[in-house]
């Protein structure tokens, strides 16, 4: 419909109660209709806008017509569609060896054998990201920054899906696997994460992210939120409607 001023409309039914359905420009709507107006099938009704709402105010011509135009479905007019973007800190960041537990000296995220076991680091974002329980997720970024620790030019690293948003007292359950930010020592990144991983934490079937190679190598460390404050930052972008 124009946004302001008036239209021609023709009704696809009678008026019921104050309301009356009409063909505009071969869409299907609901208006409301003049409470004193009698309308029927077929009606050419002058329509005007009033506040937020059209309003059927006066029928036209002499009779209805009797070959109206051809109906398209509108969609619905109630039907909005929100957008948005909510920014997670993690709850907790660290790494898991499965000789040592959980590292105490740090907060920082490893993937790889150190020489000392072979790290799993692990970041939780608590029940934040289910607050748009119900929501389409469209895009997800985290912010990661590489510390000193192994090679020092950029390094393949493997990122997991993990069950847990909280830090458990054993070992992580990862799932799916993906391939992880490749950052030289010093430098950091804003990186892509799986639309679907984002989904999972939205819909409470996973709680965080991980990074973790069986066989150790290569060794990286990547700052923990007590070494850069934006660190691991999750960005979801995210639409309802």
């Amino acid at each position: 419909m124009n946004p302001v001023g008036s239209i021609t409309a023709t009704a696809t039914a009678a008026k019921s109660g104050s309301t009356v359905t009409v063909n505009i420009g071969g869409q299907v709507t609901t208006i409301q209709v003049a409470r004193d107006l009698t309308v029927g099938a077929g009606d050419v009704l002058a329509v005007l806008r009033i506040g937020a709402q059209w309003v059927a105010v006066a029928r036209m011509f002499t009779a209805a017509i009797t070959d109206p135009p051809p109906i398209i479905a509108a969609p619905n007019p109630t039907e909005v569609v929100r957008t948005g973007t909510l920014v997670v800190s993690p709850v907790d960041t660290g790494s898991y060896r499965a000789s040592f537990g959980w590292r105490t000296d740090n907060t920082d995220v490893s993937q790889g054998d150190d020489g000392r076991g072979n790290h799993t680091g692990a970041v939780f974002y608590g029940d934040a990201p289910r607050s748009l329980t119900g929501a389409t997720v469209t895009g997800a970024t985290v912010q990661v920054q590489r510390i000193q620790g192994g090679t020092f030019t950029a390094q393949a690293t493997t990122m997991r899906l993990m069950t847990e948003s909280t830090k458990p007292g054993g070992t992580p359950t990862l799932t799916s696997t993906t391939a992880g930010p490749s950052l030289a020592v010093d430098t950091e990144t804003i990186f892509t994460v799986p639309n679907s991983w984002a989904q999972a934490m939205v819909n409470g079937t996973a709680g965080g992210i991980a990074f973790f190679d069986s066989d150790g190598s290569p060794f990286v460390r990547f700052a923990g939120r007590g070494s850069w404050s934006p660190a691991f930052t999750l960005a979801i972008t995210w639409q309802r409607g």
